[in-house]
């Protein structure tokens, strides 16, 4: 009898500790920091033309959690950057056009907003005008995208802490004659609007803004360099850096813009080059999460862009017969604008679990709340 309930009781014990087990490795780790990258109009086969293209190993090889979201607006089946871009910063679905309103029009707070209440520092880096839909959605509120001169007021009452892009034309030459980068020295930020300068120039700042383009960044392959990755680094070395003086954690945007245009344009080298370019950026995150410890990096897109697709390339024998080589890829395109595909969604370091699984845009912003707690007062 006693040998019977002897081994009853290990085969309870064992039974609770594996539940327990089970039940530890369910809850998710809490997040200090968050990196969110967005590939604009970038795909599925966009992903993948840099496992063809790319001539080193591609980061986004490096995930491990991968999930997919659907991207439809709140009006529309296809969304644009702007809806796409507020569902990520704010959590909600709106019309196309919208940055950081709801479908009524109203004002939603966004991440950025959220985490300077809590004084995390934070940083938005974009290859377009730091005016434009994606970045303008995490800082901005307005009813149109287009508004881009109403959108780069909204800078100077921010409290972003580091930006790097283009757009200096919204800022010191507007209609209404006002110059925003005096108002932004006002508000303790060092401006430069030549280069990216590195760490040991900017470390001491208050925050730092980098305008480098009248408008938009020029495309990779016509002299803009590897800046978004340069960037990127120096992003997180200046919000780390910024985060633990004050006991604190970082948010930082960064946004490869330009993987849409190539898209737009049925540019298959103008795409692949892009995306290669923001592949390289994605790379800089991962680097420092994995040393960190601490750090969530997120890489999704607003949408997809061009119906892309790697096909096959179309030749013709000596016999004049047509026939598809198998052994060489072309890129080919299905439209000039968005389309509805679904779009995946890459996460690694602690909490990566909760972006699995196929879920709405707008859960990004939610699940990114629910493991750090930055809408919670400490």
């Amino acid at each position: 009898m006693k040998f019977k309930n002897l081994i009853c009781l290990v085969i309870i014990i064992t039974l609770f500790s594996c539940n327990s087990q089970v039940a530890k490795e369910e809850i998710p780790q809490e997040p200090k920091n968050v990196i969110l990258l967005i590939g604009d109009g970038t795909g599925l086969s966009q992903i993948s033309s840099a496992f063809f293209f790319k001539e080193t190993d591609p980061n986004y090889a490096r995930f491990k959690q991968i999930g997919l979201i659907n991207t439809s607006s709140s009006r529309e089946d296809i969304t644009d950057s702007a809806a796409g871009a507020t569902a990520f910063a704010s959590g909600i679905k709106t019309y196309n056009g919208a940055i950081g309103v709801a479908d009524d029009s109203t004002h939603v707070p966004t991440l950025i907003e959220i985490a300077a209440k809590q004084n995390i520092k934070t940083g938005l880096i974009s290859t377009s005008s730091i005016t434009h839909a994606t970045p303008a959605s995490f800082y901005a509120h307005t009813i149109s995208r287009g508004l881009q001169e109403e959108i780069a007021a909204y800078m100077v009452t921010s409290n972003v802490d580091f930006v790097a892009g283009g757009g200096t034309k919204f800022f010191n030459n507007r209609k209404d004659g006002r110059n925003l980068l005096t108002e932004l020295e006002a508000k303790a930020y060092t401006i430069d609007t030549t280069a990216l300068g590195n760490f040991a120039s900017i470390q001491e700042y208050s925050k730092v803004a980098y305008f480098l383009a009248e408008n938009h960044m020029q495309p990779v392959a016509k002299g803009r360099g590897d800046f978004l990755p340069k960037a990127t680094e120096l992003g997180i070395q200046y919000l780390n850096a910024r985060a633990k003086e004050n006991s604190s954690s970082f948010f930082m945007m960064v946004e490869g813009s330009q993987v849409d245009w190539g898209g737009h344009a049925n540019d298959a080298d103008y795409l692949i080059s892009e995306l290669i370019d923001f592949d390289d950026a994605i790379g800089k995150a991962l680097d420092f999460a994995e040393k960190d410890g601490n750090t969530l990096v997120i890489v999704t897109a607003d949408h997809e862009t061009g119906g892309f697709t790697l096909a096959s390339t179309p030749k013709t024998n000596a016999e004049g017969k047509s026939y598809s080589d198998y052994n060489e890829i072309t890129g080919s395109f299905s439209t000039g604008g968005h389309s509805a595909t679904l779009i995946p969604v890459f996460a690694y370091g602690p909490g990566a679990e909760a972006f699995s699984g196929v879920y709405e845009n707008n859960e990004i912003f939610h699940k990114i709340l629910e493991l750090t707690n930055w809408d919670k007062e400490k």
